[in-house]
C-alpha cells in the first residue's frame, strides 16, 4: 500500500470523540461540545439496565437541536464493583463503536464531567486509540462545580491540593487529609462512613463540606458534615475539605 493509499484509508475512517458534558447543569456544556453532539452521525453513552443515561440526560438540550438522523450506541454498564463485568461491557461497546468508525462515521461519546478525569471515556480510548483518530473535548469537572456551588476557593496562595477516591484505603485517605491543605474525596457514596471516620480521626471534620448531584435538580449541600448520616450515600457525591482558617494575602 502506498503512502497516498494509506492516507486515503485513514481519512475514510471516522473519528472517536470524547465529549465532557459537565457534572449536571446542561448550561455548563461548552459550545464545542454542543456543536459536536448536534453534528454527530453517532452518539454513544453509558446506560443502566433500564436504558437510562445520566450523560444523555445532561445533554438533553443539545439533542433538542439535532436536525438529522442520529444513531445511538448505549453501553449498558452493570452497577457492580466487579471489573470483569465492566470490562466486558467496555469491550462490547468498543466493538460497536469501532464498527461505526470503520464505516467512516464520527462517534461522539458523552461523558459526565471531564472525559479524562475519572471518566469512562478513558477505558474506551485505550481500546480504540491505536486503530482510529481520537479527540477529547474537556468538560467542567465535579470538583470545579463543587467549588462554585460552595462559593469557596479550592486553594489559595501556597496551599497544597490533592484528589483521592473513596475507594482508596483508609491509610491513603488519612494521609491525604494529614498532608494536604485542601482535599477532594471523589466517589464518596459507599465509602461515606469510612470518610467520616477519617475526617474525625485527622481532626478535619470542621473543614469538610459534602455535596451530592451537583448542578442537578436534586443537588444537596451539607455545610456541617457532623450532621451527615453515617451511612452510604449516592454514587454522585463528594467531600471538599479546605482549611477553616486561611490567609488572604
Amino acid at each position: 500500500m502506498t503512502a497516498v493509499e494509506m492516507t486515503t484509508n485513514e481519512q475514510a475512517k471516522g473519528r472517536f470523540i470524547g465529549v465532557g458534558v459537565g457534572p449536571g447543569d446542561p448550561e455548563l456544556i461548552t459550545l464545542k461540545a454542543l456543536r459536536l453532539i448536534q453534528n454527530a452521525s453517532v452518539v454513544s453513552y453509558l446506560a443502566n439496565g433500564e436504558g437510562n443515561s445520566q450523560a444523555k440526560n445532561i445533554a438533553s438540550e443539545a439533542f433538542a437541536g439535532v436536525t438529522h438522523p442520529q444513531n445511538e450506541i448505549a453501553i449498558v454498564m452493570p452497577m457492580s464493583t466487579d471489573r470483569e463485568e465492566a470490562n466486558k461491557a467496555y469491550d462490547a461497546g468498543a466493538e460497536a463503536i469501532a464498527a461505526e468508525l470503520e464505516r467512516g462515521r464520527n462517534v461522539v461519546f458523552l461523558c459526565e464531567g471531564d472525559p479524562l478525569f475519572f471518566g469512562s471515556f478513558a477505558y474506551l480510548l485505550e481500546r480504540l486509540e491505536g486503530q482510529f483518530s481520537c479527540q477529547v473535548v474537556p468538560g467542567v469537572s465535579s470538583i470545579n462545580a463543587a467549588s462554585s456551588a460552595l462559593n469557596h476557593p479550592l486553594t489559595v496562595l501556597k496551599e497544597s491540593f490533592a484528589v483521592v477516591s473513596g475507594r482508596h484505603s483508609a491509610l491513603q485517605i488519612d494521609t491525604a487529609l494529614e498532608q494536604h491543605d485542601s482535599v477532594v474525596i471523589m466517589k464518596a457514596g459507599r465509602a461515606r462512613p469510612r470518610i467520616l471516620t477519617a475526617l474525625r480521626k485527622t481532626n478535619r471534620l470542621q473543614d469538610a463540606k459534602y455535596l451530592e448531584y451537583i448542578g442537578r435538580d436534586n443537588e444537596r449541600i451539607v455545610q456541617d458534615v457532623s450532621t451527615l448520616e453515617d451511612k452510604a450515600g449516592p454514587y454522585f457525591s463528594l467531600f471538599v475539605v479546605t482549611k477553616s482558617e486561611r490567609g488572604t494575602r
